[in-house]
């Protein structure tokens, strides 16, 4: 069987910087054991299976050192980057585990961009109590929280908790307890926490704690930026169409920039370019 593994860093253009993602490539995809052997030998947040399925639809599946994650965008964003290298640009269709994601690859100042269009976001709320739990975890303060960016469950192909803070240095500052957030988060069947700060109409800085994954922190999310362009849409906190940036990995030394457009209805989309990271 054919199959080659990348190594991309994506939402940049320096390796060293973005988030780090596997892209596996293959006639077909592994057994799953092979699968979440692979991605743990890789070591990075998460690691990309593709294959042909029919036609020019591809299989696409996701898996961090830990377990199988049923959408990652980021990953989403460097195979798409990766097959615009390989079978130049164009429309791609994969078919992941929580549906069809379509990613659209072009070539902007020399650099290729990928550009995924998630499954139709949706929220649901969440209780004081539990917002109050999260924030103990986090060392955090309620009164710290930006009362304009209410908390929510936010989906974009996976659950994230959206918590904006009234600060950029309330922000900056991330030091919780790993094995009692994970525990947390594994019972709320969330993938991460989408933490922001907004500091205009068109630009966030966010930072998204990952144990679920094995990781503390997660330099690049994808799938959490597309959550909260719907979050922000549905609960009308922004005028649509909408386009935004998302700063994030700032505080960890690997600045990455994801461009998020909302549309007036249907999935967000997420945009940005990758760097092959060399050997």
């Amino acid at each position: 069987m054919s199959e080659h593994l990348y190594r991309l860093a994506a939402f940049s253009t320096d390796p060293a910087k973005g988030n780090p993602a596997g892209v596996w490539m293959g006639d077909e995809l592994p057994d799953t054991k092979t699968m979440q052997r692979i991605a743990a030998e890789v070591g990075y947040s998460e690691t990309a299976f593709m294959a042909p399925a029919s036609g020019t639809i591809r299989a696409i599946r996701y898996y961090s050192p830990l377990a199988e994650v049923n959408f990652c965008g980021h990953a989403t964003i460097a195979s798409g980057v990766m097959l615009g290298r390989l079978n130049g640009t164009g429309t791609y269709q994969l078919d992941a585990a929580v549906g069809r994601v379509t990613v659209k690859v072009d070539t902007m100042d020399g650099q290729i961009q990928a550009a995924l269009t998630s499954v139709e976001p949706t929220q649901k709320p969440v209780t004081a109590e539990l917002v109050d739990e999260v924030l103990a975890l986090l060392k955090w303060s309620p009164n710290e929280l930006d009362p304009a960016i209410p908390p929510v469950f936010a989906y974009g192909g996976v659950w994230h908790l959206v918590l904006a803070v009234s600060s950029r240095d309330r922000l900056s500052q991330l030091d919780y307890d790993f094995e009692k957030l994970k525990a947390l988060m594994s019972r709320e069947g969330l993938t991460t926490l989408q933490l922001v700060f907004r500091e205009h109409s068109a630009l966030f800085h966010s930072r998204n704690p990952f144990p679920i994954g094995g990781v503390v922190e997660d330099p690049a999310t994808g799938a959490a930026a597309a959550a909260l362009g719907g979050y922000l849409r549905d609960a009308k906190l922004i005028n649509v169409p909408a386009q935004f940036l998302i700063k994030q990995g700032e505080d960890m030394g690997r600045l990455s920039l994801l461009t998020v457009e909302v549309p007036e209805r249907g999935g967000v989309l997420v945009a940005g370019t990758a760097a092959e990271i060399p050997n």
